[in-house]
């Protein structure tokens, strides 16, 4: 299956591809150019793309044609982007690696990175403003700054950093608000005119929640049982920073069959959205299966 979800997800993440170099084309050519091969490096590096194809799937679940969710996939992408930046950092986690290859602040400096993530934080805001109609830009700057903020993935980084809180409540936080953000956008781009319908909202409120934390499961259970050649980052370095997971606290077995229970709550509630989830059922299944 995850062959042929993959070959079935290629143009999309094409057009997400192409949409993010656009953007960097169109908005960085008068910035100075350290900055923008730093901001370049980190954006198109090699990733899963995940936080804009959710966009895009969410779009399309609902009856939107991707081309009018791109602004929001490459908005989305900026800020998770960012978020990396930052998180790799000496002051957070620390990193070298990242999608397999020095991280911003190794391949460049830590002034530049710091620069960077800032810059690609507030482009995301400014790609959405003048990418989308009046009424959509306003309502999806919104929702991605409530997703990314204090409230959402920055506020679950610092609990992350201080281990404070629960666990489910850190990560809902640090990887599912932006997450729900991504597929809120999604339905926004598709239902600009006629407005959101509730249940399409409700339903894919119900695929971030049980979608995010499956996804962070793992994560964590990556992080104890891969390699660094196949996740493209360092791997057991939560469990040398004592940090709070999932295996920590459950254990290997019980932690994948929680992300599996939540992988089968997030395609229930994407195949209720009709044939149309469909793609959004299977990623979730992808989403506890991989080993990257």
């Amino acid at each position: 299956m995850e062959t042929d979800l993959l070959t079935r997800l290629t143009s999309r993440q094409c057009a997400i591809d192409d949409a993010l170099k656009a953007a960097l084309a169109q908005f960085t050519a008068d910035v100075p150019p350290k900055l923008a091969e730093a901001m370049a490096y980190s954006l198109l590096g090699p990733g899963k793309r995940l936080r804009p194809m959710l966009c895009l799937l969410a779009c399309e679940a609902v009856g939107g044609a991707i081309e009018s969710a791109l602004p929001a996939a490459v908005a989305v992408e900026m800020v998770h982007t960012y978020s990396l930046i930052h998180d790799d950092l000496p002051a957070m986690d620390d990193d070298d690696l990242r999608r397999g290859r020095p991280t911003c602040h190794r391949q460049f400096d830590e002034a530049t990175a710091i620069l960077a993530g800032d810059a690609l934080l507030t482009l995301a805001f400014e790609v959405l403003a003048t990418g989308c109609p009046p009424r959509t830009a306003a309502v999806s700057c919104a929702e991605l700054a409530t997703g990314a903020g204090a409230a959402g993935m920055v506020g679950g980084q610092a609990m992350d950093l201080a281990a404070s809180g629960e666990l489910e409540a850190i990560h809902r936080r640090k990887t599912g608000a932006l997450i729900r953000a991504s597929l809120r956008l999604g339905l926004y781009a598709a239902q600009a005119e006629n407005g959101i319908i509730a249940a399409n909202l409700s339903a894919v409120d119900a695929y971030s929640a049980a979608f995010g934390l499956a996804f962070q499961i793992a994560d964590d259970l990556l992080d104890v049982t891969s390699t660094a050649e196949k996740t493209g980052k360092r791997v057991g370095k939560d469990a040398d920073r004592g940090k709070l997971t999932y295996p920590g606290l459950l254990g290997i077995e019980a932690s994948r069959a929680k992300a599996h229970a939540l992988a089968d709550d997030a395609a229930n509630a994407a195949n209720s959205l009709g044939n149309s989830g469909g793609l959004l059922a299977e990623l979730a299944q992808y989403a506890v299966t991989r080993d990257r």
